[in-house]
């Protein structure tokens, strides 16, 4: 607060004065108060004391004749401008207080002095509620807090008796138009806020005034509206520019606006989502002399559109699922049809063999050589068996890869691919393969079965696309970061052509010269890493051969021990 010649020393004396504190005798509460004040603090006197530009009036007292006096005199007005509790316990030793009459002596011999502000609802502080002896004191921290509290209650006791008067005022004046119309405008939970042609506020509304700070100066020009009034795109990120302020944009264009959304900080800090409708406001010759601007809150409308398109993306992401399980269906089919159905048709062919083989067939043969057909037929027959089981295992897994429920548990890599390598044996072994590893790896976060699944199909795909010259020779390697753990399988055969390498990760996808099987073994690596919210790709391996990279995310990171260097899984 300033001095008495500024404006906001005037809205504070003009409230004062609304109050009608001076003309009116004080309440019999009011005095209970003053009285309760004086016990709480242990003193002999208090006073409630009111100061407008001029004087001080001892509204009410206790243990003291209420006398009045001017305003420089004042004890209550030295640092009324602060707002705040003031406690001296011994006012002769501050230098703004010891001079003053009511210590000096002059008007009374007060050495200590406390007051609590009289803060109106709208900020300004219209008096205090003051206790004070002739000998030093001091109040204890709960004193000071019961004191403040009593100051509330009095400034309670003051609205409820000005609102008790306006409502009676409203209702002898009903049938003004303005105070009809300022009335009506309050009522409603829209806010409303109307400028003139200079851009100050004429207009503000209850509800506008719960949106906006109570102390926006409503006096102040266009310029700096936006940030002045809090006022951002919506989302709340970006200011708004003036520009853009919908008042302003009626009065420059002298066009409506409707409909424009834009997000408001609220004096609790939060953000309002609020639409706003704009019109100007014309004098008699149609010129623009005005605007008027209405603001709907559609916080819980902006929420539910916004829980509505999460549900759109949800469903999006459901349908694009369904898409590819719908695709997967169809290589499923053409799988049946081909890889399933020709070898069952095979084996039918095999057994009919075996059922119509005699004498005629084998003319002059022996039993050795009937034998060894017979012998021949069956082993094609299990072969074609064995291509049908593959296939299906093949499927399961898949199908277990896109399905399954997906754990989240620390899985060491090292005792894993130890244990994966043990059951590939029966392939590494004949192939002459080596499956190596550097050291100790890290742990990973996720799914103990699909992880180990994941590791299996790359870690098998390695060894069987070995060169045919040469032992085929596994490395795998994984390190943890910030962003998760990377798990590196390489090898030394043919390689992947670049333009292949997106395909090979597709229902029956297989690389050049990879030998014969379902095919769908990477198509359910890719299943099982992206619902562990990871990446895997294909690149070269320096050399050749082909090296996969699996990208998992965060939880990975902790390596059982350290050092080691590489260790012969074979």
């Amino acid at each position: 607060m300033g001095g008495s010649g500024t404006e906001r020393e005037r809205q504070r004396v003009a409230e004062l004065r609304e109050y009608h504190l001076l003309d009116t005798p004080p309440a019999a509460e009011v005095e209970a108060v003053v009285r309760v004040a004086a016990a709480v603090a242990a003193v002999p006197a208090a006073t409630l004391n009111l100061l407008d530009d001029a004087r001080q009036y001892m509204l009410t007292t206790v243990g003291v004749a209420a006398q009045q006096c001017s305003r420089e005199d004042s004890l209550c007005s030295v640092r009324l401008d602060r707002g705040e509790f003031v406690h001296l316990p011994d006012a002769r030793e501050e230098p703004d207080y010891r001079d003053n009459p009511w210590v000096t002596g002059v008007l009374g011999r007060v050495v200590f002095y406390a007051s609590a502000p009289l803060v109106s609802p709208a900020g300004n502080v219209m008096g205090t509620l003051c206790v004070f002896d002739s000998t030093r004191r001091e109040l204890s921290p709960d004193q000071i807090g019961r004191l403040t509290d009593l100051a509330g209650i009095i400034v309670a006791f003051f609205e409820r008796r000005r609102n008790a008067r306006l409502t009676a005022t409203l209702k002898e004046t009903i049938q003004s138009r303005e105070r009809w119309t300022a009335t009506m405008l309050d009522s409603i939970d829209e806010a409303v806020v109307a400028i003139a042609s200079d851009g100050r506020v004429t207009l503000f509304n209850r509800a506008a005034r719960e949106l906006h700070e109570p102390d926006v100066d409503l006096r102040a020009g266009p310029h700096g509206t936006a940030a002045r009034y809090r006022l951002y795109e919506p989302g709340g990120t970006d200011p708004l520019p003036d520009d853009e302020v919908p008042l302003l944009k009626v009065m420059r264009t002298g066009e409506p606006v409707r409909g424009r959304e834009m997000a408001v900080r609220v004096p609790d800090g939060s953000l309002r989502s609020v639409r706003a409708n704009a019109a100007p406001l014309r004098s008699a010759d149609g010129t623009v002399a005005g605007a008027v601007v209405a603001l709907q809150d559609i916080t819980a409308e902006c929420a539910r559109r916004r829980i509505i398109q999460e549900a759109h993306q949800r469903l999006a992401a459901a349908n694009a699922d369904l898409r590819r399980s719908n695709a997967d269906l169809t290589d499923f089919a053409g799988a049946v049809s081909h890889d399933l159905v020709a070898p069952l048709a095979a084996v039918g062919g095999y057994l009919d063999l075996l059922t119509d083989l005699d004498d005629a067939d084998l003319p002059g043969a022996g039993a050795g050589e009937r034998r060894e057909r017979v012998a021949e037929l069956a082993g094609a027959a299990a072969r074609s068996v064995a291509r049908m089981r593959d296939l299906i295992d093949a499927l399961l897994g898949y199908a277990a890869a896109g399905s399954a429920p997906v754990r989240a548990e620390a899985v060491p890599l090292t005792p894993l691919i130890a244990s994966v390598v043990r059951d590939l044996e029966p392939e590494i072994g004949p192939a002459g393969a080596r499956v190596t590893v550097p050291g100790v790896l890290p742990e990973v976060t996720g799914d103990p079965v699909l992880i180990r699944q994941l590791l299996q199909n790359l870690i098998g795909n390695a060894v069987r696309c070995r060169p045919p010259e040469r032992p085929g020779r596994v490395e795998i390697s994984a390190e943890a970061g910030d962003g998760g753990t990377t798990i590196r399988i390489v090898d030394h055969g043919a390689g992947i052509p670049a333009e292949r390498r997106d395909e090979v990760f597709g229902m029956f996808g297989r690389p050049d010269g990879h030998p014969a099987g379902p095919g769908i073994g990477l198509a359910s690596c890719r299943r099982i890493v992206e619902r562990h919210g990871g990446r895997i790709t294909i690149g070269a391996t320096p050399g050749g051969g082909t090296t996969v990279t699996v990208q998992l995310g965060h939880g990975a990171g902790r390596t059982g021990q350290d050092g080691g260097g590489p260790a012969d899984m074979t």
